[in-house]
């Protein structure tokens, strides 16, 4: 392109237009310039003929102005672009060579609409130039499609909309996105490193989306879904987005919570405005559930600090609690920001539990069969791995001097009694209560103790509880009274089948119910059934161990340990040949005498961190 000779401010008294070069020059040089046109406060010396020739709206202010006295002084009022814009089209005016770019199309057009400059003045006008550019050059790529958008922020959105600048450039990043996702896949035919060729694909592309605004960026994805770009593909781009637009946010909220309580600053709402508006382009189909946790998690927490909208927190919960069973401990503890609140923000984990809790009653309700709820049931399964986790959230967050016992039993009495096989992490949890809150008063103690199942405690935890002065006496009397009737059972041979049947003989369903109740007993009881097997898998593991405790102790107790244990074990062979039968009852009998001794000398201790 031609460069041009620029002549000095229009403040001066020359005489010549602001912009000429040796074609202009042969022509205007004689020639004063008549008018002086305003741009935003910058005064611009001209000349009639070839702005009239071009411009139809100056054309008509130039006719206007002659019916007054003053005919040499116009202004342009909220001309889009500025008057870097209105330079670049007063060079078109006068025949100037200059380019246009990615960077000043979108003004340039929107200039030219403003000014009127159609093919009705002049064909191949500065309108008809610059559409040519945006429809062969910038829609027919991504990147450049990209790159106008973002100049068109910067420009009046009434006028980029109605000369729908915008809704091209978005229909062109979405086109040409799936255009790419076709060629892509095309080429993981004909490549064995596809997952190599899907994430190059994925990566250039949604750094690219990054630079636009949110207003923007939201109806690039819209057009996007519709296009039919894969859903991994937006919810890529939604990560990067998030962690472009949201990086080092709320830091100052984590420090010093007052800050919360002040008005929000302009930078907050904006952030605001992109979780939310993230939060409502996540797709909904199944896709959605390759969303990481800690994603959402993050947005959830940012949601929270911004304060956004109850709908986009419930939303961000509702997702989570889909795959609450897959949570870790770490992604709960999510910080409270009220001053003279717990440490921990316990009613959020109380919603999820809340939602999590329905939609295994929904999945169960879809599953109505009998044969729906078996013991290898993946409802039952997901409620067992959340016990666990809420075991141990509630141990994690009760030291807290701050937290109420009200908030503290409400996560603990939300879950149903199958979600816990044993209460052994409920029972630390409550002793680590107990132990940081000395101020509870017995009435509370038993309040809160009551929630733990003495059956359901294993045989570390029930020689704990025995020796804890921290719980009530009623509770230390049931588990000494438990203990015992297990250790009866043990010794009479019993596996605690008369308990079992005592359990589920209530759930025996009637001939009196209808179908659905009678489903629903039924399902009661292979709940119990389910559970019963689970804790006798625990005590059989537990005998087990005291089996070979017991035999442990037999070799310690046996003087000089092997020397003496092999000896014996010859004499009662020899015994054994001339006795038979009679010395294998005594051997029998021996081990069974010691094996009480061993049992009646050992003792354990259940350790609370």
């Amino acid at each position: 392109m031609v460069s041009e000779n620029s002549i000095p401010s229009s403040k001066s008294s020359s005489t010549t237009p602001k912009f000429c070069n040796s074609y202009t020059t042969r022509i205007f040089a004689d020639v004063a310039g008549d008018i002086t046109i305003v741009v935003d406060g910058e005064s611009f010396l001209l000349h009639k003929f070839p702005l009239v020739t071009l411009s139809g709206k100056i054309r008509k202010m130039v006719a206007e102005a002659n019916k007054g006295s003053n005919v040499s002084n116009l202004e342009l009022l909220n001309f889009p672009g500025g008057h870097q814009t209105f330079e670049l089209a007063m060079k078109f005016c006068y025949g100037m060579n200059f380019e246009i770019t990615t960077f000043n199309v979108a003004r340039l057009h929107c200039a030219a609409e403003y000014l009127e400059m159609t093919d009705e003045y002049r064909e191949q006008n500065l309108v008809s130039r610059t559409d040519i550019y945006l429809h062969e050059i910038v829609f027919e790529n991504l990147q450049k499609s990209v790159e106008v958008l973002s100049t068109c922020e910067m420009l009046p959105l009434n006028i980029v909309e109605e000369i729908e600048i915008t809704k091209g450039c978005v229909e062109a990043i979405a086109m040409n996105a799936y255009k790419e996702q076709l060629v892509s896949g095309l080429s993981r035919l004909d490549c064995d490193e596809s997952k190599e060729l899907k994430e190059d694909y994925v990566a250039w592309w949604i750094e690219d989306l990054s630079v636009l605004r949110i207003g923007f960026y939201q109806r690039v994805i819209c057009a996007m879904g519709r296009m039919g770009v894969r859903s991994d593909n937006i919810i890529a781009s939604l990560m990067h987005y998030a962690q472009t637009s949201l990086k080092g946010i709320g830091k100052c909220q984590f420090t010093n919570p007052s800050r919360t309580n002040s008005s929000p600053t302009n930078i907050e709402k904006d952030q605001r405005t992109i979780v939310e508006t993230i939060v409502s382009l996540m797709p909904t189909d199944k896709s959605s559930s390759i969303i990481p946790l800690t994603f959402l998690f993050g947005m959830l927490k940012m949601a929270i600090m911004l304060g956004a909208t109850i709908p986009c927190r419930l939303e961000l919960e509702r997702r989570i609690a889909l795959r609450l069973e897959m949570v870790s401990l770490d992604d709960l503890l999510i910080p409270s920001l009220q001053s003279g609140d717990s440490l921990f923000d316990v009613d959020t984990v109380h919603r999820l539990l809340v939602n999590f809790l329905q939609r295994i009653e929904e999945e169960e309700t879809e599953d109505y069969g009998y044969e729906s709820d078996g013991v290898g049931s993946n409802c039952h399964g997901s409620l067992l791995k959340v016990g666990q986790l809420i075991d141990a959230f509630l141990a994690e967050i009760a030291p807290d001097p701050y937290l109420t016992l009200q908030k503290f039993i409400a996560l603990i009495e939300i879950l149903p009694d199958y979600a816990r096989v044993i209460d052994d992490g409920l029972y630390r949890a409550v002793d680590i209560y107990l132990k940081a809150h000395t101020t509870l008063t017995e009435q509370e103690c038993k309040k809160l103790c009551k929630f733990i199942d003495c059956q359901k405690l294993s045989q570390e935890a029930c020689n704990h509880a025995a020796m804890n002065d921290r719980l009530p006496l009623q509770m230390v009397v049931q588990v000494l009274y438990f203990e015992q009737l297990r250790l009866k059972n043990a010794f009479s041979g019993s596996s605690g089948d008369g308990l079992l049947s005592q359990r589920i003989s209530s759930g025996v369903p009637s001939a009196a119910m209808s179908p659905r109740d009678n489903y629903a007993s039924m399902r009661r009881e292979n709940r119990e059934l389910k559970l019963e097997i689970s804790r006798l898998r625990v005590r059989l593991s537990e005998l087990e161990k005291e089996q070979m405790s017991m035999k442990q102790g037999m070799i310690d107790k046996a003087g000089n340990g092997k020397t003496f244990f092999t000896s014996l074990s010859k004499g009662i062979e020899r015994i054994a040949n001339f006795s038979g039968q009679s010395g294998g009852k005594r051997q029998k009998s021996s081990r069974k005498s010691r094996g009480t001794e061993g049992k009646n000398g050992r003792s354990r201790r259940y350790s609370v961190s």
